[in-house]
């Protein structure tokens, strides 16, 4: 287990190095920063002596020994932006973004799992042929779409009118599919709770809940489906090994081989997928944050792009690096624990 430590931590230090490299590579096609830290008015000469006092008419080489030193001690330097440290600026958004995603995991895993299993139990049924073509449908559309018609139905309403100037049965259909729209769909909400420094959740009230809803709903929407058709095609294959046909006929009962025997050997490549896509999601809220204006990471990074914060940049680059670096380990770890088969380390046993 230790020697499996210090190997991802190696990895780890080998994916910061390649990130900041590749950060600082293109750092020079981004913009100018100091077009957007001062105004037109500004003369030349003022603006060549920030770009000195900021090191940025530096070689590239020099640049980057410099923040590779400040990085080892801590420091990612200065955002030119919010004028303030940028882990700092980091550490502010980082909160919102993981409750985020832990809030599109929960959906994918409570959802998934059972409408998996179910279509793989009962692959001919309508409901199964319902649900996959549900989650085709939901491959093919981008998360902003999906964001948008969220907003669209559940934010600002949706009439429908099927039967015009009708009574009854008519009038009752019109009223079931047209909603009033009165979900919040913008930012955290004003009734947050803060947990500890920088950390105010959306998870302790019913207003923060309320606009946690949406975008967890959006950002889960692009590895559901994924993760509904993996479940039901590694369910299918273990339902027709050896050990589940010799389950059954020792008389266990379905549920028990269901549930215990065959979920169990199923969930073992979801735990190897669903760790990368996680990590993905963390990036994937970019799109997801930019719609609904969630104050989260991938809103600051995309504003950071726009003015070119460079030092911004290249430590959300490499926070977002970290997480995928200690996801997968985490990953591997419960890997190891659901199937001790495994060797972390590689060797033989």
């Amino acid at each position: 287990m230790i020697a499996f430590l210090i190997k991802r931590l190696m990895h780890a230090i080998l994916v910061m190095f390649v990130i900041s490299v590749l950060a600082f590579a293109i750092q020079d096609n981004l913009g100018d920063p100091i077009q957007q830290m001062v105004g037109q008015s500004v003369p030349e000469s003022e603006r060549e002596e920030i770009r000195e006092r900021f090191g940025l008419n530096d070689p590239f080489l020099v640049q980057y020994a410099r923040f590779a030193k400040n990085a080892v001690q801590g420091d990612f330097g200065y955002s030119y932006f919010y004028r303030e440290p940028a882990l700092e600026v980091i550490a502010r958004h980082l909160p919102a973004t993981l409750e985020l995603v832990f809030a599109a995991t929960l959906i994918i895993v409570l959802l998934s799992v059972p409408i998996g299993v179910y279509s793989a139990i009962k692959p001919r049924s309508p409901i199964s042929r319902l649900f996959m073509g549900i989650s085709i449908i939901g491959i093919s559309i981008p998360v902003f779409l999906t964001a948008i018609v969220l907003i669209q139905i559940f934010a600002i309403g949706v009439t429908v009118t099927l039967f015009p100037e009708s009574t009854g049965w008519g009038a009752w259909l019109n009223d079931f599919f047209s909603t009033e729209g009165n979900m919040p769909s913008f930012g955290r909400g004003y009734d947050l709770v803060n947990v500890v420094g920088n950390w105010d959740t959306n998870l302790a009230t019913w207003n923060g809940l309320q606009h946690l809803v949406l975008p967890a709903v959006s950002l889960a929407s692009i590895m559901l489906p994924l993760f509904i058709r993996l479940i039901r095609a590694e369910m299918m294959e273990v339902l027709q090994s050896e050990y589940v046909k010799y389950a059954r006929a020792k008389g266990i009962s379905m549920r028990r081989v269901y549930f215990v025997h065959a979920l169990k050997n199923t969930m073992l490549p979801v735990i190897t997928v669903g760790g990368v896509q996680i990590g993905t999601m963390v990036a994937y809220t970019i799109l997801t944050e930019t719609v609904f204006q969630w104050p989260g990471m991938g809103l600051m990074f995309l504003d950071a792009i726009n003015r070119a914060d460079i030092p911004l940049i290249v430590t959300y680059l490499m926070i977002v690096g970290v997480i995928f670096v200690v996801t997968n380990t985490i990953v591997d770890l419960i890997y190891g624990m659901v199937n001790p088969t495994v060797k972390l380390t590689g060797k033989p046993a």
